[in-house]
């Protein structure tokens, strides 16, 4: 006998949770998640969840210290409540490129988060393409690290164009480009970059790889301001592409994103929507797939007591 199965989100990316209830064939949660005037967040769990098997849906999304709080408070609340195991669903984790200390006296924030979340009172963690896989081992408590790699390369063989080539828009990002490529039947190419000495922007300098007339899909875990995008997309151009694709797991568009892909000669930009994309974003070149799906399968599966393995390709 189960315990008993309750979903519950904060306010960072509410439709995918309801997405995800709906696939599980559950009504989301009721709680009360806002913010004072004062900037204090207040949480009220509105319904009975001692001894249930509880998951929270909240990526680390825009404003992103407010969603990061508002998990914290309310796994408090939820231990609070004498809720039996507490799973945060964090669909996108954010400061993930700071894990390591590449600087002297600088922070490694993505192990502070993942100690914050435990202490709040976490039992297990589910998240989705983590921008460095360390990061799993952060945390004292057991992590499913999904990866949304299956629906993109689904969505690009569905197309069933040919001549495609896979670009890593930097080296760090070849191996997950060479293993999509793999998935769609395409061979991979990589963009080098060169960072001067003494300048902070990185310089692209030329694109390794056979792509001279083909169909490119520039392939990263996220895009933020897209400025390693249309860096890669650049030099695409100069070396003679046919056309131009985009695919990533976490669309967070900062910045000056959306105003780039705008004017570049890109086709078409695939996400996800493991992150929230507003109204004003919602270019006609832009693409999001859902995650529900995924997710819930894999909610089902660690209520169930059942494998996660095999969601992680």
């Amino acid at each position: 006998m189960y315990a008993p199965l309750s979903v519950f989100s904060g306010n960072a990316n509410r439709p995918l949770a309801e997405a995800i209830c709906l696939e599980l064939g559950i009504p989301l949660g009721r709680a009360e998640v806002f913010t004072f005037s004062n900037e204090n967040i207040f949480v009220k769990i509105l319904d009975p969840v001692r001894e249930h098997d509880v998951f929270v849906i909240q990526p680390f999304a825009s404003p992103v210290n407010t969603s990061i709080m508002e998990l914290l408070i309310m796994i408090d609340a939820l231990k609070r409540a004498s809720a039996g195991r507490i799973t945060a669903v964090i669909s996108y984790y954010a400061y993930g490129r700071t894990d390591k200390k590449d600087q002297p006296r600088v922070p490694i924030t993505a192990r502070l988060l993942a100690d914050l979340v435990t202490v709040a009172g976490a039992h297990r963690v589910l998240t989705m393409t983590l921008h460095a896989g360390q990061i799993q081992g952060f945390f004292n408590i057991p992590v499913d690290e999904l990866s949304a790699m299956g629906l993109l390369s689904r969505y690009f063989r569905d197309k069933q164009l040919t001549d495609w080539v896979v670009v890593a828009p930097d080296l760090g990002a070849a191996k997950r480009a060479r293993n999509f490529g793999q998935r769609v039947g395409a061979t991979l190419a990589v963009v080098e970059k060169r960072r001067p000495p003494n300048v902070g922007q990185s310089e692209v300098v030329n694109v390794i790889g056979e792509v001279a007339g083909r169909r490119a899909i520039v392939f990263d875990d996220e895009i933020d301001t897209a400025g390693s995008v249309i860096g890669a997309t650049e030099v695409l151009v100069r070396a003679g592409v046919q056309e131009i694709y985009v695919a990533a797991t976490h669309g967070i568009f900062s910045g000056p994103a959306i105003e780039r892909l705008r004017q570049a000669p890109i086709k078409e930009v695939v996400v996800t929507d493991t992150v929230p994309l507003p109204l004003e974003k919602r270019l006609p070149k832009i693409t999001v797939i859902s995650v529900a799906s995924l997710f819930a399968e894999a909610i089902q599966r660690i209520h169930a007591g059942g494998s996660v393995g095999a969601l992680f390709r």
